[in-house]
């Protein structure tokens, strides 16, 4: 009788393990819908500022692409994933789905046909919004063009090639509810913090990750590598050595160059195109929000930033070079200086920072022309400098600026930008 017992137990906690497992890593469908429902004007427009705030074309729109299409290749440490078609086309975009099909996306990861979304699409924060914005954002998305486009088949490594385990994932990350006010917190700090936690997802590129890819709680917002470039961190840029105001935040953050640091580049510079297409209330709501988030280590003391009065060879090779190549958009006595407030590189964030990484990707890679900001084009010179010239302009704008803190790592950073961009 006993032994019966134990065999009943075990086989009662199998099926419940079993059923449980099922759950975990399956969902149901949910039915289609033959016509989306019309919105109304202002509705459109909500939901557009929505999807501004969201970066969602920054992702689901590939160069070249039509809008909201998809298809652009996301590298991960797991493999490369293809952003998916997000337009009302009912056969390869979201067109037969419901508000609660797309509601279930943004809040759990669940794609309509109950398939598990891999959290490269970031619904851990998208479910910190209100049943509104995500109302208005689906509206939005129904309205715009519907394009007939099936994104590239995703690449990704065994085991994360199996969706399912993406359950698993979710039960670890996937907390929270959508955000309320702080009482004790003014409105626009609540509407900043709004829109950095939740449609702005910027913890997703500005925290370090964990092995499996979620990001580290203790460590939000410290910074980490995107894309080969280096998203800083967010804390303690009020009180840093080289500090940030509101005005030069806002600045930054709306397409335009920032006084004493410079403009956007690489990943962050569509992001900050959409960011200006929000009203500029919500721009300064942000950068408020941003500049209140306090360091969560202990500041390591470091040496005042000074110039040098007697620069090495390399930094005399890099100011003949810098004369060539840059002093005709960025010397002290160019025009485009007045004309374009280019900055003067030596006191750009990228040349203060910590890391030469991003200043050595912006000159690889230039700043692409764009018609919202076109005073931020400038040209590559990833072709046209080797790396002993790209090191000698680096070292020379360094030591102009902060040579009592030298890059020790100038060389090896650019040797592994190069082999990334030789990478397929």
């Amino acid at each position: 009788m006993k032994l019966k017992t134990i065999i009943g137990a075990v086989l009662a906690i199998g099926v419940v393990g079993i059923g449980f497992a099922f759950w975990m890593m399956w969902r149901p469908e949910i039915a289609t819908v033959s016509q989306p429902r019309d919105a109304g004007r202002e509705t459109l427009d909500r939901g557009r500022r929505v999807v501004e705030a969201g970066d969602c074309a920054v992702c689901h729109t590939r160069p070249g692409g039509a809008y909201m299409a998809g298809g652009l290749p996301l590298i991960t440490p797991f493999g490369t994933l293809f952003t998916t078609n997000i337009t009302p086309d009912r056969e390869t975009g979201i067109g037969q789905w419901s508000l609660d099909a797309f509601e279930r996306a943004m809040r759990e990861g669940i794609a309509r046909d109950g398939h598990f979304l891999y959290p490269a699409f970031p619904y851990v924060h998208y479910r910190k919004m209100s049943d509104t914005d995500i109302a208005d954002a689906y509206a939005f998305l129904m309205s715009v063009d519907p394009v007939n486009y099936t994104a590239p088949e995703n690449h990704m490594v065994f085991p994360m090639n199996f969706r399912p385990l993406v359950s698993f994932w979710n039960l670890l990350f996937l907390h929270g509810d959508p955000l309320e006010p702080l009482p004790d917190r003014s409105a626009q700090w609540n509407r900043g913090r709004y829109l950095v936690e939740g449609a702005g997802h910027c913890s997703s590129c500005h925290s370090p990750l964990n092995l499996i890819g979620g990001e580290k709680s203790s460590e939000l917002f410290n910074g980490a590598i995107v894309d080969g470039w280096s998203a800083p961190a967010l804390r303690g840029m009020a009180t840093a050595q080289h500090p940030w105001n509101e005005a030069q935040l806002v600045a930054y953050l709306t397409g335009e160059v920032a006084e004493g640091h410079g403009a956007a580049a690489g990943p962050m510079l569509p992001v900050s195109l959409s960011i200006a297409q929000l009203p500029v209330e919500d721009a300064h709501a942000i950068a408020q929000y941003i500049l209140d988030l306090k360091k969560t280590s202990p500041d390591t003391t470091l040496p005042p930033c000074a110039s040098e009065a007697k620069p090495g060879a390399k930094a005399l090779l890099g100011a003949s070079l810098f004369d060539g190549a840059c002093a005709s958009c960025h010397g002290s006595a160019a025009p485009m200086r007045v004309i374009e407030s280019r900055p003067a590189l030596a006191n750009t964030s990228a040349v203060m920072a910590d890391s030469p990484r991003n200043l050595i990707q912006t000159i690889l890679q230039g700043i692409p022309m764009s018609t919202a900001a076109p005073s931020h084009y400038m040209p590559a010179f990833a072709h046209s400098l080797d790396d002993t010239h790209l090191a000698a302009i680096a070292e020379y704008l360094r030591n102009e600026s902060c040579a009592t803190r030298p890059w020790t790592d100038l060389d090896q950073t650019i040797k592994s930008i190069r082999a990334q961009e030789q990478q397929p």
